[in-house]
């Protein structure tokens, strides 16, 4: 089955918060190239959408969610296989507490 990759409105404000950060902190260029590099990352599940792990700390949900670590942050994903959709619905900095992950907005 061919995927398509969508972007949760959540996961596009946590990419939005990401470039802020680095912006300010260290330069655009900078900023720019980590969220081009992490809109990128999760291409690699159009082959093999099954790759990720499981996220343990979100097994209570009605859906599965599944990972992938880029550098510093966890690409959290679902996988509509009715559909045909893999769906990026957070982008988590692992620095932070993992019981965070599971805030609901």
């Amino acid at each position: 089955m061919a995927y398509k990759i969508i972007w949760s409105a959540f996961a596009e404000t946590q990419l939005d918060e990401i470039y802020e950060y680095y912006e300010m902190k260290v330069s655009s260029r900078v900023a720019s190239k980590l969220v081009k590099e992490i809109i990128n990352e999760p291409n690699k599940l159009l082959k093999a959408p099954f790759i990720g792990q499981e996220e343990e700390f979100l097994k209570d949900r009605a859906i599965q969610y599944r990972y992938l670590v880029f550098k510093k942050y966890k690409l959290i994903y679902s996988i509509d296989q009715e559909n045909g959709f893999i769906k990026i619905a957070d982008v988590f900095d692992t620095r932070q507490n993992p019981p965070k992950m599971k805030r609901t907005k």
